[in-house]
């Protein structure tokens, strides 16, 4: 009994010498052996996958991103709408990392507007009321978001170290008290077409922390003849450490005729095909995507007009009865999902609120038309215009929801996401590579080195065995 029991110590000590010395040499592979088979002939994309999952240097890190759409069906941005834009932003909860807000509409779709030169001061109103919003109630009450406001519609951040804006000494104060309070969101990214609009909030110290590179923006005219801008998109391309990110804010062709959905299809592709976000000198050697599709996580929303495949009446009934699963059935942007029309493989989250469109007007909780219908009011049935949907691995859909101004005759709606940013923690990202993801190859005198030390290994383990066999407990057995 002594002896098996020795001999399973000899067998246990012998496995543990061999295990701490492998864990010290640098050149063992047989973490990537395939089990038995000669490693000369392991697969490359093995060796690759294995050793970017063991690679210290590269994590995945959570991102909340908060996603609104809103057509304000052509109004100004006025003080009284600051209540409103809390509600929507709902700023009341936890604050999300990022705000990706889309808006159409942000001007009157008059000829002027469409055809003649575009006018930043409605896109830069916006953007003041946003980073007051965001910054007066997650951040300092006493700071702007934009010392100096972009005086352009179109506006890409650029990481650059920034002096910090002067404060008074009342406000030197509460900053003692509340140090972390300094502008807590900065603008990353905003573009306008006529009245199509997207503006990119992110909180500052993760603009600071993480590695924000090649921010661009596009626009996509494709409404009157095909070129105009009453309707079309505005895109964000922007890489956020090693995860690419695109946001897609459309307004597409209005109507709830038959043949209506096929217009807004066509818009779709012509949106895919014409975005684009070429390379220019100034860009890093980091490479970027070139189109909508190349990105890791998409995100497409805004005034996308699909309606409903059911007759008026019907759909206020089901309205009235609150029972949305049964209304799905017959939204149209779903049908052309289903059936290949359009977006296909992407996902929405459950339409579990009332349609956003058509109230009968500003101020007004009632949809427009129905029986008996008010002098001069438009007749349409009530449908789920305003939509977000998203592509792409490592996003989950947190919430989904209206909010309920009355500010225009469409309500607002907005989605929060819990996204995976892979974190490389090298700080050039062209050089975590190949030490990473393929086996170091050792020099010659290497090589040598490493059989003398597998020799004197060896020689080692065969004394202390030896020695382990001439102690008494040895001789018992």
């Amino acid at each position: 009994m002594d002896g098996e029991n020795h001999k399973s110590r000899r067998r246990r000590f012998r496995k543990w010498f061999k295990r701490k010395h492998n864990r010290a040499d640098p050149y063992q592979l047989s973490q990537v052996s395939d089990g038995g088979k000669d490693e000369s002939g392991d697969d490359l994309d093995e060796i690759l996958f294995q050793s970017m999952e063991m690679d210290p240097r590269r994590s995945t890190r959570e991102l909340r991103i908060f996603v609104g759409t809103w057509n304000v069906a052509g109004r100004s941005p006025v003080g009284s709408l600051a209540v409103d834009l809390d509600e929507w932003l709902n700023l009341k909860d936890d604050a999300a990392d990022m705000y990706v807000l889309g808006f159409q509409e942000i001007v009157p779709l008059k000829a002027r507007n469409v055809i003649g030169a575009e006018d930043p001061t409605e896109a830069r109103n916006w953007n003041l009321l946003i980073g007051k919003a965001l910054n007066k109630k997650l951040g300092c009450p006493w700071l702007t978001p934009i010392v100096n406001p972009i005086s352009s519609e179109n506006y890409h951040y650029v990481q650059v170290s920034e002096p910090e804006p002067e404060i008074t000494r009342e406000q030197s104060r509460t900053e003692h008290e509340k140090p972390e309070s300094v502008s807590k969101y900065k603008l990353m990214a905003s573009k306008k077409m006529v009245g199509v609009f997207i503006t990119v909030w992110m909180k500052s110290e993760l603009a600071k922390k993480y590695k924000i590179s090649n921010v661009k923006v596009c626009s996509v005219a494709c409404g009157i003849m095909g070129y105009l801008g009453n309707k079309g998109s505005v895109s964000v391309s922007m890489t956020i450490e090693g995860t690419r990110f695109c946001f897609v804010v459309a307004h597409l062709a209005s109507g709830e005729k038959k043949g209506d959905e096929g217009r807004r299809n066509h818009q779709v592709t012509e949106i895919f095909k014409r975005t684009s976000f070429p390379r220019s000198p100034s860009d890093n050697d980091i490479p970027h995507p070139l189109t909508i599709l190349g990105h890791d996580q998409i995100f497409w929303f805004g005034d996308l007009n699909y309606r409903l495949y059911l007759e008026d009446n019907s759909a206020r009934q089901l309205i009235r009865k609150l029972d949305w699963r049964a209304l799905q059935e017959f939204d149209q942007l779903r049908m052309e999902r289903e059936y290949g029309g359009v977006f296909q493989g992407w996902m929405e989250g459950a339409l579990e609120f009332a349609p956003t469109y058509k109230y009968s007007s500003s101020n007004c909780n009632r949809y427009s038309g129905g029986l008996p219908s008010r002098s001069g009011e438009k007749q349409r049935t009530p449908a789920w215009c305003d939509r977000i949907m998203w592509y792409g691995k490592g996003v989950t859909q947190l919430s989904y929801f209206r909010s309920e101004s009355k500010f225009s005759d469409h309500r607002p709606v907005s989605a929060l996401f819990s996204t995976q940013v892979d974190v490389l923690q090298s700080t050039n990202p062209r050089m975590v590579s190949m030490n990473t993801i393929l086996p170091v190859i050792p020099t010659l005198k290497e090589i040598v080195q490493r059989d003398r030390d597998e020799e004197a290994r060896s020689t080692l383990l065969s004394m202390i065995l030896k020695d382990i066999e001439e102690s008494p407990t040895g001789n018992a057995s």
